[in-house]
Parts: structure tokens; C-alpha cells; sequence
């Protein structure tokens, strides 16, 4: 059994509390002591309160993380000018398609995380996860090879997903 110490039983959930604490002083816009106690006071109790509710959060690989951000960030930039084309363009070149997205593990953080970024990046919308049937339902506001698009999502987005909480594939397991 781990053993609990007094920080961890004050600050159960410490990034929460840097955050309460952070917020409530940029809230405040002072840094007077009645300000920062009151602020250590919230990132003390608000944390406490909603403990239950908060799951500790899975070992992260940090860097892989931050290099998935940066390709995330790229391609919504990137998408958002070929829809801007597509959309201010001539209608009959739109290719509007449904797919699913194989999954390939049941991780809820990576199966989420990748719903999440198939619809943050334009010109796509993640429809709802299929955990029974292992899939993403997926629209495309344009596609001319979906199995290409499926092949990108999985190679771009969801192996380096697969890298950063450490989830490991079985040889033939895959969906």
C-alpha cells in the first residue's frame, strides 16, 4: 500500500491547485496578500472537493506529445485554407464521404484524443466512437480516397497517440 503523505492529502491533485491558484490571482488582477491567501485557500479546497471526480492522470510521453501538438496545429492550418478553397470554390468539386477509422486499441484517452483531433481539424468531423465495433465514424467534407484519409489519421495522429500514453499493439491484434 503507498503510503499518503500530508502534501499528497493537501494537494491531491497539485497541477489542479496551480491552476485554481493561478486563475483565481489572474481573476483578482492583484497580487495582494488577502489575494494570494485566498488563492492558496481555493487551490486547497476546490481540488479536495472535486477529487472524486478527477482520475489521476496516465504516465505521459512529453515528447512525443509536443511534437503531435505541432503536427496538429499545422494541419488545422493547413486544412483551414483547402476548406476555405473547396467552400469559396465550385460545389460539384466537393466530395462529401462517411468512413470509419479502425481502431486500434480500446485506451478511452487515446480513442478520445483522436475523435477530439479528427474534429478539431477542418474539413473533417469525428460522428461518435464504436467501441463495440472498434471504429470512429468519421465525416469528410471532401475525400477522393477514403482509405488514404483513414491511412493519414492512423499514421499522423493516432500512433503517436499510441507513443504517448504507452499503449502497446499485440501482433495481429489489430482491428
Amino acid at each position: 500500500m503507498q503510503k499518503v503523505t500530508l502534501l499528497d492529502r493537501w494537494f491531491p491533485h497539485p497541477f489542479v491547485s496551480f491552476l485554481v491558484f493561478l486563475s483565481w490571482l489572474m481573476l483578482s488582477h492583484s497580487l495582494d496578500l488577502t489575494d494570494i491567501l485566498v488563492a492558496i485557500l481555493l487551490a486547497i479546497i476546490i481540488p479536495r472537493l472535486v477529487g472524486p471526480f478527477i482520475s489521476r492522470t496516465p504516465h505521459i510521453h512529453w515528447t512525443p506529445a509536443v511534437k503531435l501538438f505541432f503536427v496538429v496545429l499545422w494541419d488545422i492550418i493547413v486544412s483551414n485554407f483547402r476548406v476555405a478553397k473547396m467552400v469559396l470554390g465550385p460545389m460539384d468539386q466537393l466530395h462529401p464521404r462517411w468512413y470509419r477509422v479502425p481502431l486500434e486499441t480500446e485506451h478511452e484517452e487515446v480513442n478520445t484524443l483522436l475523435a477530439m483531433i479528427i474534429t478539431t481539424t477542418p474539413g473533417t468531423v469525428s460522428a461518435g466512437i464504436d467501441q463495440e465495433r472498434g471504429d470512429i465514424l468519421v465525416h469528410a467534407l471532401s475525400s477522393d480516397d477514403t482509405e488514404l484519409d483513414i491511412q493519414e489519421i492512423k499514421k499522423r495522429y493516432e500512433t503517436p497517440l499510441l507513443e504517448i500514453f504507452d499503449v502497446k499493439i499485440e501482433e495481429g491484434a489489430s482491428k
